[in-house]
């Protein structure tokens, strides 16, 4: 489906804000681009324990120079710092991108007694927001008002990801590809595994990441359900979805919604909000305020892995890029994964200790060594040893809390203990 370009200014009516989303969903082309984001906690060395102030941010990632991979540095709302790199043709080039830039922010940060730690939830300071912007404050008011408060500010502030974007692929393809991008999620978010821990203590989730997710409002964070028509899907969802909050036009401020109000139904003026009509401008905003495990932006965005260290961010993404673009590699993951599908609660609570989990993701494992680009294979292979053996990247985390306490596990990930 070709586009829909409006006017952000035009006012919508219901079918042209469907050709809107289902327009934009998916670009077609060939596979192979790969673009990584990473987020990361930031760490006082100095004061573990408390967060970085907001001003304190902000001055050092507006000072920094242009990195070397061509990462732009964002912020979260809870002080977590994110490296987004441009795509790359093929996930090894990707990932030394990546690597590039974590490491030339990472010396940046050093000369403040500063470091990040990758790791899906922060294992020591509880939520908070440090950010001031409207936006946010905004999205604390709606998660407040529709009943999921604790959840929206863990996963504003608390919690960081390892995102992997790829290219959306032919046409023809669309609805298989984007069915396994789904279908993969349960098996990887079990082998990503890297946040057992929040606020000081163990969560007894391997992935409290994924369990945030997993409590916020679905019809905004759940998955798509893998139809034979994704683009007319993901825009069904989009105008299903409530709407967290409207932007005043004119300035910088955000108004929260504090009852579920679809946008659907903010387009065909059953229930006005802001005093007016929305606009294309509107919907895109509103595009940005929804969290499912796979987004269509044009590509897909891959949203379900935890943050982790080194070696395993670079291995989790190779084997992420492998098992969705490599044919023989994507047909052994889909035969694979099928009995644990939807298992997205069981496999954030118990991860590899569940047989049927830990079956696939042997299996997906095998089948992207055997795909991998060489120059990640050492990556991989640990990761499948890793795997074979039950474990996931957040077990070290808790060994080293139940040995030295929380504190020591924040500092572990950082890599200032090594």
């Amino acid at each position: 489906m070709a586009p829909v370009t409006e006017e952000p200014t035009a006012v919508l009516d219901l079918e042209t804000a469907v050709g809107h989303v289902a327009g934009a969903a998916l670009r077609p082309g060939p596979v192979g681009s790969v673009g990584l984001e990473l987020e990361a906690h930031l760490v006082d060395l100095d004061a573990p324990g408390s967060r970085v102030p907001w001003q304190r941010i902000r001055d050092l990632v507006d000072a920094l120079p242009a990195l070397p991979g061509g990462s732009r540095v964002t912020l979260e709302p809870g002080g977590q710092v994110e490296l987004s790199a441009p795509p790359y043709p093929g996930v090894a080039a990707a990932v030394a991108a990546l690597r590039a830039d974590r490491d030339a922010l990472a010396a940046v940060l050093a000369t403040e007694r500063l470091a990040v730690a990758p790791v899906g939830a922060d294992p020591l300071r509880p939520p908070a927001r440090v950010c001031p912007a409207p936006r946010y404050a905004a999205m604390e008011e709606h998660f407040a008002a529709v009943g999921c408060a604790e959840a929206g500010t863990a996963m504003m502030t608390g919690t960081a990801a390892l995102q992997v974007n790829l290219d959306a692929g032919p046409c023809a393809g669309w609805s298989e590809r984007v069915s396994l991008a789904h279908q993969l999620g349960p098996t990887l978010v079990a082998v990503a595994a890297c946040s057992p821990l929040a606020g000081g203590r163990p969560t007894g989730w391997v992935s409290q990441r994924q369990r945030v997710w997993g409590d916020l409002d679905q019809a905004r964070c759940g998955p798509l359900l893998g139809g034979a028509d994704p683009c007319g899907e993901w825009a069904g969802y989009a105008l299903t979805a409530p709407v967290m909050l409207v932007r005043d036009p004119d300035g910088g401020g955000a108004v929260p919604v504090r009852e579920r109000v679809r946008f659907a139904d903010w387009v065909t003026g059953d229930v006005p909000l802001g005093g007016r009509a929305p606009t294309a401008a509107d919907l895109d905003y509103h595009l940005t305020t929804l969290f499912p495990p796979v987004r269509p932006r044009g590509y897909l965005e891959i949203r379900y892995l935890d943050a982790a260290p080194e070696p395993w961010w670079p291995a989790l993404a190779a084997v992420t890029a492998v098992l969705l673009d490599d044919p023989v590699a994507a047909g052994h993951a889909a035969a694979a994964t099928v009995p644990v599908a939807g298992a997205w609660d069981r496999a954030a609570r118990v991860g590899l200790a569940d047989p049927a989990l830990h079956a696939a993701a042997r299996a997906c494992l095998a089948a992207a060594c055997a795909a991998v680009p060489a120059a990640l294979r050492p990556e991989v292979e640990a990761l499948a040893d890793l795997v074979d053996r039950g474990r996931c990247p957040g077990d070290a985390l808790l060994d080293t809390a139940r040995a030295g306490g929380p504190t020591a596990a924040l500092l572990s990930a950082t890599g200032a203990l090594q």
